[in-house]
């Protein structure tokens, strides 16, 4: 399989791309496979998701091999099927309410940008450079990618990126908001589970309320945004993880957050 998956019963989904000799690219089956990653996360609604590349590379995008052996109306059938089942899933990944860790390493280029942008905290190896490729080979970006840049990192400087195709180190990367953090590459496995096992003993829900409110407020008006803040907010805090936090906080203690029940 060239994606695997693994539910621990603390809650948290290791998510697994396992193509290392070809840089973890997406084909079909790969897209297919996070697909079905991403469709097990809800059905299980997990506590976090640990996204993670196997070998040298995170992901180093598309698999050109695999598209070069088609053309004409095949190639756009197969390119079709390709992003669509990789944007399925990566609008499943958003729209749950676990909290999604990537750790990159290595090459991140193309729809491997999209993977590392979606996730919530992207954690960079100091051995990792990011490339957007895909104008380099005449094709237009996927995987969310002319979305994401431009919130992350702002129009300018996604445009740079996916127009001139330059090669970004991981410190520029950082630096321009692209990645959370940078860690040496021999730290890089330890320090994303770390983080992934410290969000999945935290309040799922709280978490997936602030997920969906920062993406909405950056489109919505103030005013309404607002509105959803306090609804929000009055929900979380009448909900058991919110009374658990707050009397944790009283009694100066850790809160111990409990696994949300798997959705039927």
């Amino acid at each position: 399989m060239s994606v695997g998956i693994d539910i621990r019963p603390d809650g948290l989904a290791h998510v697994t791309l396992r193509r290392a000799e070809a840089g973890n690219a997406i084909d079909l089956e790969t897209a297919r496979g996070l697909l079905d990653a991403a469709r097990a996360c809800e059905r299980e609604s997990v506590r976090a998701v640990l996204l993670t590349g196997e070998g040298k590379s995170f992901c180093v995008g598309g698999d050109l091999r695999e598209f070069a052996r088609l053309s004409g109306a095949a190639l756009e059938k197969h390119l079709l099927a390709v992003t669509g089942a990789l944007h399925e899933a990566l609008r499943t990944f958003a729209v749950i309410d676990a909290p999604m860790v990537a750790a990159a390493q290595g090459a991140v280029a193309g729809a491997g940008i999209g993977l590392a942008a979606a996730a919530d905290v992207t954690i960079a190896a100091d051995n990792a450079s990011f490339t957007a490729a895909y104008t380099g080979i005449g094709y237009s970006p996927d995987a969310g990618v002319s979305w994401s840049l431009p919130r992350l990192i702002g129009p300018k400087r996604a445009l740079d990126l996916l127009l001139t195709n330059r090669r970004v180190p991981v410190a520029e990367a950082a630096a321009m908001g692209l990645v959370s953090r940078v860690v040496p590459a021999g730290q890089l496995a330890a320090e994303a589970t770390r983080t992934a096992e410290t969000l999945g003993h935290g309040p799922t829900a709280a978490f997936g309320a602030t997920r969906r409110l920062v993406a909405a407020g950056l489109t919505a008006d103030l005013a309404t945004h607002l509105d959803r803040e306090a609804r929000a907010l009055a929900a979380a805090a009448a909900s058991e993880a919110g009374r658990e936090g707050v009397a944790a906080f009283l009694a100066k203690r850790a809160p111990a957050f409990t696994r949300v029940a798997p959705r039927t």
